[in-house]
């Protein structure tokens, strides 16, 4: 799995970073960096969510 995130559509709201903060940072510019970019199997379901949360679509997933 790996993840992407589309930093002109991120909108900072936070659901990411709260759900998986190992994966996903929000910085003091209110946009997202995806830390892990190939996140640790343990951490895929928590992902999907992320994704699933993200009200602007911002994230994505490739398998």
């Amino acid at each position: 799995m790996r993840v992407t995130a589309d930093l002109e559509r991120c909108v900072g709201s936070g659901a990411c970073e709260a759900l998986v903060p190992e994966v996903f940072e929000v910085g003091d510019d209110g946009v997202v960096t995806v830390l892990r970019p190939e996140p640790a199997p343990e951490e895929e379901s928590d992902v999907r969510e992320a994704v699933a949360q993200c009200p602007t679509r911002a994230l994505a997933l490739a398998d």
